[in-house]
């Protein structure tokens, strides 16, 4: 009796055999499709482009603000709203990035931004409303950019990427901080025109981001593992995305995504329903928090500090700009320092010490080096603000969970600092003076140095992620 030939089984079924056999090891994920350096360079440039733009809105205030008569009420405000909205908005990203992916969240919310940036121009109801709309975008960004750098980039190049996207934002904020005054005098003193200035880079922004829509819907931001999308070949030349089916883990880890979650559960529940956050999270919205709150509340008060120490007021608008320039340097440097290293407490440490440097100067001495106080504390808190994007992806087991910390952290983390430049302000007028504010802030730094120690050094546990639900 003759015996049948064996049926031919295809590769993905055996692989999908293989994973649930008890015991089995995972399959190795499926190589990305390396594209050209036309899509590599295109990739950056948007990325760049993207970087340049994120925080510009929010560098404008402080140089205007010693010269266009705001009001103290009304710089409160417009300090308050970026974290306040950019807190409540963040879980808006976990949203985005399920029905849309990275490339179409990360587009639409250039394009928010981009309205938000011309609404700002319409007077002074215009710009807390388009102060708002820029917020919301920006919470958007914040949350999908770890993720995207995660999924498009080799890990090996995690660091250096965020560190582009850390020193591109502070560049270009502080370019746009620096011809605010310039252009306000050359307008005959109109500071619509100036804040319109926002609008040029969020439209580049957008332009930039819009040729990576063609990968959007091949498994980027929908649960997919490290090496299945876009994350290179190592020793490879960028790959940028790519055409891989999703695997049966991706299906997966989208119906986890449904179910919903908190994302950062316990270490023994693997549900992700629970809605419980661990010691890792705490940690990390501590960090962020406090660090998010002293960036936001000097950005909003520098200028007002210099200028009651007796720094002229053109001046003191000038210091903002190297502030942010300090930004870029120290939100460069830090990423690409701290991803090296599977520890990250020694630069968070340093990060802290840093801007406790910058706040005993302006303690001591304000007016008698004013642009070296404001270079140093911008590097340190730089560095705090950047270097959270590489605790998610180093503490982050998967795409999905990067995506957790990141919303959870930024989340948490955005409405702490909100209470920043308001305390600060109850602050200064009580006792007519910025040294309780100062103080106040290096007790923060004292209580960010206790918050930062978990999330520097805990590692990622083995086992399916917990995802973000929204």
């Amino acid at each position: 009796m003759s015996v049948p030939a064996p049926v031919p089984v295809p590769a993905a079924a055996q692989s999908s055999a293989a994973a649930q056999r008890p015991g089995a090891a995972e399959p190795a994920p499926p190589r990305p499709a390396r594209e050209g350096p036309a899509a590599a360079v295109m990739l950056v440039v948007g990325f760049v482009l993207l970087s340049l733009n994120t925080r510009v809105a929010f560098g404008q205030l402080g140089p205007l603000a010693p010269v266009a008569g705001f009001g103290t009420g009304t710089l409160t405000l417009l300090g308050l709203l970026p974290p306040l909205c950019m807190g409540l908005f963040a879980p808006l990203a976990a949203t985005a990035r399920r029905r849309l992916g990275e490339e179409r969240g990360l587009f639409w919310a250039s394009a928010l931004l981009l309205a938000g940036a011309v609404v700002r121009i319409l007077g002074l109801p215009g710009l807390f409303i388009g102060t708002v709309l820029v917020s919301i975008a920006t919470a958007v960004v914040n949350v999908l950019i770890p993720v995207f750098v995660r999924s498009r980039f080799e890990p090996r190049r995690v660091g250096v990427m965020m560190g582009v996207y850390a020193l591109s934002m502070g560049v270009g904020s502080a370019l746009v901080a620096a011809l605010m005054v310039p252009v306000w005098e050359a307008s005959g003193h109109s500071w619509r025109t100036a804040i319109g200035l926002a609008a040029v880079p969020a439209a580049l922004a957008a332009l930039g981001i819009a040729p990576q829509l063609r990968h959007a819907g091949r498994g980027a931001g929908r649960g997919a593992e490290p090496g299945a999308v876009g994350t290179g070949v190592p020793g490879g030349a960028g790959a940028v995305g790519t055409g891989v089916p999703r695997s049966a883990g991706t299906r997966a880890g989208d119906t986890r995504a449904r179910a919903g979650g908190a994302g950062v559960g316990k270490g023994g529940d693997r549900s992700g329903r629970t809605g419980r956050l661990d010691g890792l999270a705490w940690s990390l919205i501590a960090f962020f928090g406090l660090q998010t709150l002293l960036f936001y509340t000097t950005l909003a008060w520098l200028p007002a500090i210099l200028v009651d120490a007796g720094v002229a007021k053109g001046t003191a608008g000038g210091m903002q700009s190297l502030f942010i320039l300090g930004v870029a340097i120290g939100g460069f440097l830090t990423p690409v320092l701290a991803a090296a290293r599977t520890d990250q407490r020694p630069h968070l440490f340093g990060v802290l010490l840093v801007c406790a440097l910058g706040y005993a100067g302006l303690l001591v001495a304000p007016a008698s080096a004013p642009a070296l106080w404001a270079v140093v504390l911008g590097a340190g808190l730089g560095g705090g603000q950047a270097v959270a994007g590489v605790l998610y992806v180093k503490r982050g087991r998967d795409h999905d969970h990067v995506a957790a910390l990141s919303t959870v952290a930024q989340t948490g983390g955005y409405l702490i600092a909100a209470a920043g430049p308001v305390t600060a302000s109850v602050l200064h007028a009580v006792t007519g003076t910025w040294t309780a504010p100062l103080f106040a802030f290096v007790g923060v730094l004292l209580l960010s140095t206790v918050a930062s120690l978990r999330a520097g050094h805990d590692r990622p546990a083995a086992g399916p992620a917990p995802v973000a639900g929204a």
